[in-house]
């Protein structure tokens, strides 16, 4: 990895093992588990509002909290929330094991993720990945997304560091070639092709 100082790390199909087939596996089971058929709000959710509460201009509680009202869930927004976040946590051992790797080698290790604030503070927190990287990432913390430029250029100027010493571990086809467009190094990471990934990081096989 000559000349890379920094690995943005993508969370969502990257370190979170949470995608199989384009689809967030947490929900599979959630009608069962809250007793409330939800699908048909989380799918217009993710196609029509997905934008604003990535960049954090909608809050997902409020959202949530007008779903939970029409559809006379007790627990409430809140509860529903930390449900969501604590089902959709999980993390990839192999990663986990590739990240302590890269931290031995000195290069520093940031994540780079589309996300709202609050799921960003849970990953930061909750699940621990504050103490496992210099600094977390995302979209509502930005106010804006991947692919967009101006999310790589804020976190190059955050970081004091230029595009060619950065390298994007992103499953996202589009924001690789984004990040690379910007003089970044890239990498498309494909589920479960640690191989393929320890090889581009120069990590022994």
């Amino acid at each position: 990895m000559m000349g890379i100082a920094c690995i943005a790390w993508d969370f969502d199909g990257v370190l979170n093992d949470s995608i199989r087939d384009g689809r967030f596996i947490w929900a599979d089971t959630v009608a069962e588990d809250i007793g409330h058929n939800i699908q048909a709000f989380l799918d217009d959710l993710f196609k029509t509002d997905f934008a604003e509460v990535v960049t954090d201009k909608v809050d997902l509680l409020d959202l949530f909290e007008v779903w939970a009202k029409r559809e006379g869930y007790a627990p409430g927004a809140t509860h529903f929330l930390d449900y969501w976040f604590r089902k959709d946590a999980l993390a990839d051992p192999e990663m986990l094991r590739i990240m302590d790797e890269v931290a031995a080698m000195g290069i520093r290790q940031v994540i780079a993720t589309n996300n709202e604030r609050r799921r960003s503070d849970y990953i930061e927190h909750q699940m621990g990945f504050g103490n496992r990287t210099e600094r977390l990432f995302s979209s509502g913390r930005l106010g804006v997304a991947k692919p967009d430029p101006a999310f790589f250029r804020r976190i190059e100027e955050a970081l004091d560091l230029s595009g060619e010493q950065l390298l994007l571990v992103d499953d996202t086809l589009g924001n690789v070639e984004a990040a690379m467009a910007l003089g970044w190094r890239g990498h498309h990471y494909a589920r479960g092709d640690y191989l393929g990934l320890r090889r581009v990081l120069g990590l022994a096989e």
